[in-house]
């Protein structure tokens, strides 16, 4: 129907200025409230057309899942995002594997044929769905085990691991041309298994130190599983948003690759970085190094000239971005010219780190990205490190044996002074020890992040 055609339009416009809006934390508010008009049309729209004759199943799962998803907004900390969002992947690749298996089964409710008859085109949209939607399902599961700590962060390789999965994904596309041609319900079945096993296989070689780049390509899997049961449905706003998730997420996934020198065809086809990892090294490490306090770090941060401020992933945990704030307009007050430096994946996901600035009103003109701020730590007096880790550790340009060789980092040990907050000696998701420790000119603060910077706070007031 035409009106539907221009409904699904007004979505999928929606949906396009909400990704613009994303891009820059000064106007992600408008960008959710974009996609949320989006969404809102598009199901609004769809329960509109005749081809839906009851409703009853519709309220509830609207009702139970919308509970669900309400008491989980509510109670997620933001530390938490990185797996919430691995795990509502999964949920987005089963759902495309569920509509699959009702659209083979019962094809003339979608009107793509008969039992046994069902349209080439529409076989071939459904074998596709299957295979990437249960791949996203199985591979997700896992990146949210790694990232809760469930499964552990090291790579998990054995011998025989790529030619294993070149072979299951050959198997893979025989089994989706055999569906294509005999239309036999075992095949269908045997493409979603098969597809459950390669979406284990690819993600559990992968270490944690590049889980964010794997939830950012899942997210591009679960974009285009949902284009193609959007084709199979004929729905034409599913279609749209899923190429836009897959689209956008493929093109986030590149520049995360780039930004830590990684192969994005190695990160399609997983396991890429496994060869090279060698045995943890955190929290056994006998070198001395230099400590000092709260007091220490007031003095040296309130005589410099200008700080750079480095978050990270133990600053979310604190939620120590109000103190943090504080103790830069306290600096700034004393004539000290401060700003932030971010990583391209500090924290677990792209922009975590952010967005905790942002929700402490960090002004934005404060607060740069890696390739805009690295040369500018050379002219600082001080880097202020609040619980980066791997994003810091020299070793990453350094040793080629570890497991984050080649991935850029920012360079605060070329600052005059460097301020180290963290809790312990212990390594980082990577499960290596950080060099920058043992520098000369690093000093370690070690405590709750949150209570060593309202400590430095109290210390520049007095």
């Amino acid at each position: 129907m035409d009106w539907a055609g221009y409904a699904y339009l007004v979505a999928a416009v929606c949906f396009i200025l909400a990704l613009r809006g994303l891009s820059h934390p000064e106007t992600a508010r408008n960008g959710n409230r974009f996609g949320i008009v989006g969404m809102a049309i598009a199901i609004v729209t769809t329960l509109a057309m005749p081809s839906v004759l009851s409703y009853e199943w519709i309220i509830l799962g609207i009702v139970v899942g919308g509970a669900i998803g309400t008491v989980i907004a509510r109670k997620i900390e933001m530390t938490a995002l990185p797996q919430l969002v691995a795990a509502f992947h999964s949920l987005v690749g089963l759902a495309a594997v569920f509509v699959a298996g009702a659209a083979f089964y019962a094809p003339e409710a979608y009107n793509i044929g008969t039992a046994g008859e069902i349209h080439p085109g529409s076989l071939v949209e459904m074998g596709l769905g299957t295979a990437i939607g249960a791949v996203t399902f199985t591979g997700s599961i896992i990146a949210f085990g790694k990232l809760q700590g469930l499964i552990g962060s090291k790579p998990l390789t054995f011998p025989g691991q790529h030619p294993l999965n070149a072979l299951l994904g050959l198997s893979l596309v025989a089994l989706i041309v055999g569906f294509c041609v005999t239309q036999e319900p075992w095949i269908f079945w045997a493409i979603v298994l098969l597809s459950f096993a390669i979406g284990v296989l690819l993600i559990v070689p992968i270490g944690g130190a590049d889980m964010p780049v794997v939830v950012s390509m899942l997210n591009s899997y679960s974009g285009w599983a949902a284009a193609g049961i959007g084709f199979t449905l004929g729905n034409t706003a599913l279609i749209v948003t899923g190429a836009l998730v897959g689209a956008s997420g493929a093109i986030l996934s590149y520049i995360m690759c780039k930004g830590m020198n990684r192969s994005i065809v190695n990160v399609i086809l997983g396991g890429f970085g496994g060869e090279s990892v060698t045995a943890a090294t955190g929290g056994d490490d006998d070198r001395p190094v230099k400590s000092g306090g709260p007091e220490d770090a007031a003095f040296i941060m309130q005589n410099s000239d200008k700080v750079i401020i480095v978050p990270g992933y133990g600053m979310a945990v604190a939620q120590a971005q109000h103190a943090l704030r504080e103790m830069a307009d306290l600096l700034k007050e004393s004539g000290v010219e401060v700003s932030y430096a971010i990583h391209p994946v500090a924290g677990r996901m792209p922009g975590h780190m952010n967005v905790l600035l942002a929700e402490a009103d960090v002004p934005y003109d404060e607060v740069f990205e890696l390739e805009e701020i690295n040369g500018e730590f050379k002219s600082a007096d001080v880097a202020f490190v609040i619980g980066a880790n791997d994003v810091t550790n020299p070793a990453a340009k350094t040793d080629k044996t570890s497991p984050i060789y080649g991935m850029p980092i920012l360079d605060v040990e070329a600052a005059g002074q460097v301020l180290f907050l963290k809790r312990s000696m212990a390594s980082g998701y990577a499960g290596v020890q950080n060099e920058l420790f043992f520098n000369d000119n690093t000093t370690m603060l070690f405590g709750d992040a949150k209570h060593m910077v309202e400590k430095i706070v109290k210390a520049l007031k007095d």
